[in-house]
């Protein structure tokens, strides 16, 4: 027999540069998606702070924490009475000079059920993430939630196939992915919905290759990467202008498993997501397209090459 069908819940907010502030709002969002049913909510990628990887700056070394630590014991306080299993992405602290970006999975008694730190790193203008982040040392994994089993990966992780196959083979049933993407305002009108219809599509065939629910969950908002923590101001870089920054495009989604869009946002507003998740469907759904049945894994060998010349 299947288990209960369960809601999920994404919290699609905008961040302003004090850090106390965004932790505040995604406390009082996270409760408003549990009063509308939610049983597993996520909080968009670094939710704590403006996207502050716009520019490499030792200084902000400082916004990172341990885990557990202040927002998990926050975050805790909040799973526990809202009776939900809560994702939180963070800046993790692992050591002096070793930092991460990273999941935590809260329980709903409170606590911290799994970690799961980001495997793909990106590096590209405005978004400098190999300064602040060393890659992921856990691997892909799956929890067996009290809500059900669902995997965790972040942002750029979600641009990779292989990710998400080995998370849905390890049992996940949805894959969420806490995301901070956005456009290069000079380049919205030329790229801008090409850019977000490929970050869509590519997520939705995870949805179909695999045969699980993804939920994708965004920020919205024009940002410059400003920081206000612990008192200390720590300003973006370069003139904030309309032409500089990034404007977060929002959009988040939950896609089925037959990569129905059944949820998604808009691209400039805050907002809740919520959605069931149909174990049935998701049975059915994989029995006629058998993909996991039928994949040939006596013939894959070369994935794990860099390049085959």
């Amino acid at each position: 027999m299947l288990a209960p069908n369960k809601k999920i819940g994404l919290i699609q907010m905008s961040c302003v540069p004090d850090t106390q502030a965004n932790l505040d709002k995604a406390i009082h969002m996270t409760r408003e998606a549990a009063h509308a049913g939610a049983n597993i909510v996520c909080l968009p990628e670094l939710f704590r702070a403006q996207y502050f990887c716009q520019r490499e700056e030792h200084a902000l070394f400082d916004t990172a924490e341990s885990i557990p630590g202040p927002s998990t014991e926050a975050l805790a306080e909040v799973a526990k009475q809202e009776g939900i299993v809560l994702i939180a992405s963070l800046f993790e602290r692992r050591a002096a000079g070793l930092y991460h970006n990273t999941v935590a999975v809260l329980e709903t008694n409170g606590e911290i059920a799994d970690t799961y730190r980001k495997m793909h790193i990106p590096d590209d203008p405005l978004y400098y993430e190999k300064f602040y982040f060393t890659p992921g040392d856990l691997g892909f994994k799956a929890q067996q939630s009290s809500q059900g089993p669902i995997g965790t990966l972040i942002c750029w992780d979600q641009w990779y196939p292989e990710g998400a196959r080995i998370t849905a083979l390890k049992g996940a049933e949805t894959l969420f992915y806490p995301t901070a993407i956005g456009w290069h305002p000079s380049e919205k009108a030329e790229f801008g919905e090409a850019q977000y219809s490929a970050w869509q599509t590519m997520q939705r065939s995870h949805a179909i290759a695999n045969g699980v629910f993804v939920g994708a969950v965004n920020r919205v908002g024009h940002e410059y990467g400003d920081v206000i923590h612990n008192g200390v101001t720590m300003p973006g870089p370069g003139p904030h202008t309309l032409d500089t920054g990034l404007e977060f495009w929002g959009g988040s989604f939950i896609a089925d498993p037959f990569g129905r869009v059944i949820a998604q946002a808009s691209h400039d507003k805050e907002e809740i997501l919520i959605a069931e998740i149909d174990r049935k469907l998701l049975e059915d759904t994989r029995r006629n397209w058998p993909f996991l049945r039928d994949r040939r894994i006596d013939a894959y060998q070369g994935i794990t090459s860099r390049y085959l010349d």
